[in-house]
C-alpha cells in the first residue's frame, strides 16, 4: 500500500532523512520507531506532502505521490495526525471532522457510515458541538484521529497518538486501532515511544536512526537486532533469555 524508495531530505548541509526505504502492506499496522531526532516525523511530513523530498520516490497503492501537493495526497487517501495537536479551535468538534470529510464527499462508493461509527467508538458523540479546546487532552487526540479518518484514508499516519495519555486511555487507543483496522481497509503507520504499546499493536517495525533506516521486520526480530539495541532500545530491553 505504501512504498518509500531511497527517500532523502536535506536542510542545507543537514540530511534529516538519508536514502530511506521501507514498505507497508495493505491493512498492516506498521510501527516507525527510533530515538528523538531520528527522522520519523520528517518522514511522515515527506509522505503527507508537508515537506518535499530532496531525492527518492513515494508510492501509495501503486501511484507515485512524491511530486503532488499535500491536499492532493490527502484526497488520494493519505491521512495523518500531528505530534503537536493541530485542531481548528475556532470550529466545533463536528466542523473539525466535516472539514476533512467534505474533501472526499464526491467519491464513488464512499463509506457514509464510517465517520458516525468512529465518532461513537472514539467517544466524541457528546462533544460534537463543543470547541476542541474545551476537551480533555486525550479526547483532543482522539478527535485528530477521527478527523484524519474522515478522509477515508488508504494510509493513516499517527504521530505519537498516545503521547500524554494515561494507561487507561492508551489501552482504549489500542482497542480502537484494532477496531479501525477491522472497520476500514487502511494501512496504519504508528510513531510511538511506548514500546509496550508498539509491540502489542504493530505487525511490522521500521527503526530509524540519524535519518537512515536501521532495520525493518517483525517486532520480535527487530528488537533483538544488536544495532537497534545499541542505538535505541538499550541493554535494559533485552529479554530474560538473552540476559541469561
Amino acid at each position: 500500500m505504501l512504498e518509500v524508495r531511497g527517500v532523502s531530505k536535506n536542510f542545507g548541509g543537514v540530511k534529516a532523512v538519508n536514502n530511506a526505504s521501507f514498505s507497508v502492506e495493505d491493512r498492516q499496522i506498521h510501527g516507525l520507531i527510533g530515538p528523538n531526532g531520528a527522522g520519523k516525523t520528517t518522514m511522515i511530513n515527506l509522505i503527507s506532502g508537508l515537506l518535499s523530498v530532496s531525492n527518492g520516490e513515494i508510492e501509495v497503492d501503486g501511484q507515485p505521490i512524491h511530486t503532488l501537493a499535500a491536499e492532493t495526497r490527502a484526497k488520494m487517501g493519505v491521512g495523518r495526525t500531528f505530534q503537536n495537536l493541530r485542531l481548528f479551535h475556532n470550529l466545533s468538534v463536528r466542523r473539525n471532522i466535516e472539514v476533512a470529510e467534505i474533501q472526499v464527499k464526491k467519491q464513488v462508493n464512499i463509506d457514509a457510515g464510517l465517520v458516525e461509527d468512529a465518532i461513537d467508538r472514539f467517544g466524541l458523540r457528546g462533544a460534537l458541538d463543543q470547541s476542541p479546546g474545551s476537551l480533555p487532552y486525550g479526547q483532543m487526540r482522539r478527535l485528530e484521529i477521527v478527523r484524519a479518518l474522515a478522509l477515508r484514508p488508504k494510509v493513516l499516519m499517527l504521530d505519537e497518538p498516545a503521547a500524554g495519555m494515561n494507561p487507561e486511555e492508551t489501552d482504549a487507543l489500542f482497542e480502537n486501532l484494532t477496531w479501525l483496522r477491522q472497520r476500514h481497509p487502511c494501512s496504519i503507520i504508528l510513531i510511538e515511544h511506548d514500546l509496550k504499546f508498539i509491540m502489542s499493536a504493530c505487525d511490522m517495525l521500521t527503526v530509524m536512526n540519524m535519518g537512515s533506516v536501521l532495520a525493518s521486520g517483525l517486532p520480535r526480530e527487530v528488537t533483538k537486532n544488536k544495532e537497534v539495541i545499541d542505538a535505541y532500545l538499550g541493554q535494559s530491553q533485552q529479554t530474560p533469555q538473552e540476559e541469561n
